[in-house]
Formats: structure tokens, C-alpha cells, sequence
């Protein structure tokens, strides 16, 4: 009788820690098995304040550096985008958790990919980095717009383009 009470437990036991693995794989896979794109950035003087902590405004024009070089890599630039398509990228919210200070000479890499998509926007994630620290997460919520500002299609150039860098979780 005592043996068949511990194999319920076991078993029990047993398909926990399996639920458990398998959710923990399948957070992984989702965060890592799609591209990144990265970029570096050094902390120079004028990004910091009298202590030398980079000012907190400071983080937001190192993601754009980095949403900039990511269309590059690309083939495009913004004022390609504009010309070739008369559109805009327009940040319509950011959100910023920020982790731990960055300081003066600090040499920072910014990990960037797509976590969803609309027919007009994108949704971007962007992790900034020191070394194994994470200094910062956000969430940005790009949409293009016409030059007077109405949202408009993705051009299916740059859909295409950012396919590689698209979250696992996104369904075409």
C-alpha cells in the first residue's frame, strides 16, 4: 500500500517539473530562436550627468540610434523611406523599465527585434546591456504615416525585410 501512495506522488511530482521544463523551453525558444539585432553604443561624457550616471532621456536616443542602424542593415534609412514610400516611422509609445545605471566609458549593447506586427505598426522590443547586466528593457510601438500623418500600410519592402527579426510568436 505504502509504494502505491508514492508512485501517485511520484508521478504527481514527476508531471510538474515536466509542465514546469517544457513552459521554460518554450519561453526560451520564443525569446532566442528569432534574429537580434545588435548594437553597440559607449558611454561618452556628454551622455552623463555631474556623477557620471548616463541621464535617464539619454537611454531613449541610444534605442533610436539603434532602431536607425537595425533599418540599415536593411538597405534602407529613414530618408529612403520617406522619399521612396512618403512615409514616416513614428514612435507612437515607448515604454522603459530601467534596471541599473550605466556610467561614463561604459561600453552598452542594445539587443532589438520585432515581438508583434499590425497591417500599420510594429510593436519592438529593446534590451540594453552591460556585459551579462541588464541595464534596460523597453517596448516600442512604431507606426508608419503618411506625411500628414495618417497610418498606412507597412510598405511590404520593409515587412519582408524585418521578417528575420519577427519573435517566433508571430503568426503570418
Amino acid at each position: 500500500m505504502q509504494l502505491h501512495k508514492w508512485a501517485k506522488w511520484y508521478k504527481f511530482s514527476l508531471d510538474i517539473y515536466i509542465l514546469v521544463y517544457v513552459k521554460i523551453l518554450i519561453f526560451w525558444y520564443n525569446l532566442n530562436m528569432h534574429e537580434n539585432f545588435y548594437h553597440n553604443v559607449k558611454v561618452y561624457y556628454e551622455d552623463t550627468d555631474a556623477g557620471g550616471v548616463v541621464y535617464y532621456a539619454n537611454y531613449l536616443k541610444y534605442l533610436e540610434r539603434a532602431r536607425t542602424e537595425a533599418l540599415t542593415t536593411i538597405g534602407l534609412s529613414n530618408l529612403q523611406i520617406k522619399d521612396k514610400f512618403g512615409a514616416l516611422i513614428i514612435v507612437k509609445s515607448c515604454n522603459i523599465e530601467y534596471k541599473k545605471s550605466a556610467y561614463l566609458e561604459d561600453e552598452l549593447k542594445i539587443r532589438s527585434f520585432i515581438k508583434s506586427v499590425t497591417k500599420t505598426s510594429f510593436f519592438m522590443n529593446q534590451i540594453i546591456t552591460k556585459d551579462k547586466d541588464i541595464i534596460a528593457e523597453s517596448q516600442i510601438h512604431l507606426v508608419f504615416v503618411n506625411e500628414q500623418g495618417k497610418p498606412i500600410k507597412v510598405p511590404e519592402v520593409i515587412f519582408d525585410n524585418f521578417k528575420p527579426y519577427f519573435c517566433d510568436s508571430i503568426k503570418l
